[in-house]
C-alpha cells in the first residue's frame, strides 16, 4: 500500500506542468536541476548576467547571482569580481558590516586579486557609513561604532602603509575620543604620529592628543596635573604649527584650560574657607588674582578676600 501511495505521488510530480516548467533531468549530473537555480553555462557568462541586474539597481537579484557564480565557479577567474560585487549589493542596499564582510573575503579568499585597492576603497566608505549607523529597534538604539573600529582596524591590517591606513588610524583615535575613551585615544593617535610621521594626518593627530589631555583633566577637579599638561602639549603644537588650521582651536583650548585651572584653584580655596582654614583660603584666592587676572575667577576670589577680610573686623 505505501508503496503505491509512493508511486502516485512519484507521477503526479513527474506529469505535472507547475513541475514539468521547473525541474530539468539532466544525464550527465543524473539529478533533476531547476533553471531557476542554476547556473550559465560559464562564469564568464554568469558575470555578464548578474552584471546585468546590478546596472539596474535590482541589487537583491544580482547578488543572488553573483551568489551563485561564486558557489558553482569557485576557482573561475571571474570568482573575486563576483565577490567583490556581492559586497557592493549589500553596500547598496545598506547592510554595512555584511557588505564589509564580504569585501574582506575577496581578500582573504584571493589575495592576488586587482581588487586590492578597490576594496580598501570599499572598506574604508563602509567603515565611514558605520559611524553614522543608527538604528533603533523595539526602543533600543543600536550603533555602528564598534563595528567601524573593526573595519579600520581590518584596513591597516591588510595594508598597513596603504593609501587608507593613517586616515584609518586617526579615525580610529577619533571614534574612540568620541566614546569619552581619551586614554584609548591617546594611545590611537600617537600610532599616527609613530607610523605615518609625514601623512596629512599627522598635525590633526597632534592637535587631538592634546584634545584628549584637556578632556582627560576635567575630571581632576583638584589635581591640574592633567590640565598642565593638556596646556603644554597644545603649546607645544602652537609652537611647531604656527600657521596651521587648527591653531586658532589650539588657542582656544589653552585659554579653555586655563579657565579651568583657575576655577580648580578657586575650589580649593573655597574647600579650606568651609573648613575654617581661612589663611590657606587666601593664598589661593589671591594665587588666582596674580595668575589669572582676566577670568572671572579673580573677580569672584577677589570677592571672597573682602568678605573674609570683613569677618576679621
Amino acid at each position: 500500500m505505501k508503496k503505491r501511495v509512493f508511486l502516485i505521488l512519484f507521477s503526479i510530480f513527474l506529469f505535472s506542468q507547475s513541475a514539468y516548467g521547473y525541474w530539468i533531468w539532466t544525464p550527465e549530473s543524473k539529478k533533476w536541476t531547476n533553471p531557476k537555480y542554476a547556473p550559465k553555462e560559464s562564469p564568464q557568462e554568469q558575470l555578464k548576467f548578474a552584471l546585468g541586474y546590478f546596472e539596474i539597481k535590482d541589487y537583491q537579484t544580482a547578488y543572488n547571482e553573483f551568489k551563485k557564480l561564486v558557489k558553482y565557479y569557485p576557482d573561475a577567474l571571474e570568482a573575486p569580481e563576483a565577490q567583490f560585487y556581492m559586497g557592493r549589493c549589500l553596500e547598496e542596499t545598506e547592510k554595512y558590516y555584511e557588505a564589509f564582510q564580504a569585501y574582506q573575503k575577496v581578500i582573504d579568499k584571493y589575495p592576488f586579486t586587482e581588487r586590492t585597492e578597490d576594496i580598501l576603497q570599499q572598506e574604508y566608505i563602509v567603515a565611514q557609513k558605520l559611524l553614522d549607523y543608527r538604528k533603533n529597534v523595539v526602543g533600543i538604539n543600536f550603533t555602528g561604532e564598534t563595528a567601524a573600529l573593526e573595519v579600520f582596524r581590518k584596513i591597516i591590517e591588510n595594508a598597513p602603509y596603504g593609501k587608507y591606513a593613517a586616515a584609518s588610524q586617526y579615525k580610529i583615535g577619533l571614534t574612540l575620543k568620541a566614546k569619552g575613551d581619551f586614554t584609548e585615544a591617546t594611545a590611537e593617535f600617537q600610532k599616527v604620529l609613530d607610523n605615518y610621521p609625514t601623512s596629512e594626518w599627522a598635525e590633526p593627530a597632534k592637535f587631538q592628543i592634546a584634545v584628549c589631555a584637556g578632556r582627560s583633566s576635567l575630571d581632576a577637579s583638584y589635581d591640574q596635573t592633567m590640565t598642565q599638561e593638556a596646556v603644554d602639549r597644545f603649546k607645544t603644537f602652537l609652537a611647531t604649527h604656527p600657521d596651521a588650521e587648527l591653531s586658532e582651536q589650539a588657542e582656544l583650548r589653552i585659554d579653555e584650560l586655563r579657565d579651568k585651572e583657575a576655577e580648580s584653584n578657586f575650589e580649593i580655596g573655597r574647600f579650606y574657607e568651609k573648613q575654617k582654614a581661612f589663611d590657606s583660603a587666601k593664598i589661593y584666592y589671591q594665587f588666582v588674582i596674580k595668575n589669572y587676572p582676566r577670568s572671572i575667577w579673580a573677580q569672584k576670589s577677589l570677592e571672597r578676600i573682602k568678605t573674609l577680610e570683613n569677618k576679621d573686623k
